[in-house]
């Protein structure tokens, strides 16, 4: 018969999610040996190795997939009789676990201070990433609610629509088609941009609307934020396309100029996503409720 505590299978959850044991020791705010002692403890009681050491990297095990299997199960069940004993105390307190991707992260803040000056006493954690990064803390159960772009088809995901999103061509002030009105899309073809990495949201709608048109972007260099774009665009190294709630700042002290380009802005939307059979607590189902019901001042376009 298994021994180990509750405590001990959510040290063995973080060191299998992260396969990094410093990484979930910062996370548990405790020591890299404690968590190490932790994890032999399991492997005495269940007697197999759970992970294996190549290199400097870790790696599951067969037993310790299977018990990251059922560790994450337990902490979904956790967090949701969590999430019940929150409804039955009400909104007085409660915990929102929060993630958005990186361009979200320019209008969130916003939606979050209103948020809590009508909930005060709700704990709020923000977590900011990459698309992808974001769409496996959804899949991981690590977060209730997320703000991204429409996630792809085939995941188990709920996803409504609470804001509009337009992509827009961004250019230094001193670039050539920056005087120009009602640009062919042609013209951008001689064009070199900046772009964000594959598997970004800006990225991939970039490319489909190069390839409706026929032709491949000339992609001169790829970065992973939007600051990074905005810099280099206004270093006149070339186009970038990104979302206009990014460059608000820039616009209104003329550091980048919006391109008048056919087909452009590209509309898209921003959705409040989070995994179809999750259990939503107090705090989330309020934050969401916000997000459907209210007219965020964000949608207010520069």
């Amino acid at each position: 018969m298994l021994h180990f505590t509750l405590r001990q299978l959510q040290v063995f959850e973080k060191v299998a999610s992260h396969l990094n044991y410093s990484r979930a020791a910062r996370e548990l705010y405790l020591s890299q040996p404690a968590v190490s002692m932790q994890i032999r403890q399991i492997e005495g009681h269940i007697g197999l190795p759970l992970f294996e050491q190549m290199g400097k990297k870790i790696f599951l095990t067969e037993a310790g997939a299977e018990l990251f299997h059922y560790a994450r199960s337990i902490a979904q069940q956790l967090a949701e009789m969590e999430a019940v004993f929150d409804q039955m105390k009400g909104l007085g307190h409660g915990k929102l676990t929060l993630s958005v991707v990186n361009t979200a992260n320019y209008f969130t803040p916003q939606l979050l201070a209103t948020f809590c000056q009508r909930h005060p006493n709700i704990n709020v954690i923000l977590q900011v990433a990459n698309r992808d990064a974001v769409l496996k803390q959804l899949s991981d159960n690590s977060t209730d609610l997320a703000i991204m772009g429409q996630p792809p088809e085939g995941l188990d995901l709920s996803a409504e629509s609470f804001l509009d999103n337009p992509l827009v061509v961004i250019a230094s002030p001193d670039h050539p088609l920056a005087k120009l009105r009602q640009i062919k899309f042609s013209q951008l073809t001689a064009e070199t941009f900046l772009s964000r990495e594959k598997g970004s949201g800006t990225r991939s709608a970039m490319e489909r609307v190069f390839a409706q048109h026929g032709v491949q972007p000339r992609i001169s260099m790829e970065m992973e934020t939007n600051e990074a774009i905005k810099q280099a665009v206004r270093a006149d190294m070339g186009l970038g396309i990104l979302s206009l709630h990014s460059i608000e700042l820039e616009l209104e002290t003329n550091r980048l100029v919006v391109l008048d380009v056919e087909k452009f802005p590209l509309l898209r939307h921003w959705f409040v996503v989070h995994r179809s059979n999750k259990r939503l607590s107090s705090a989330a189902l309020a934050f969401k409720d916000f997000l459907l019901d209210t007219e965020p001042a964000v949608n207010e376009q520069p």
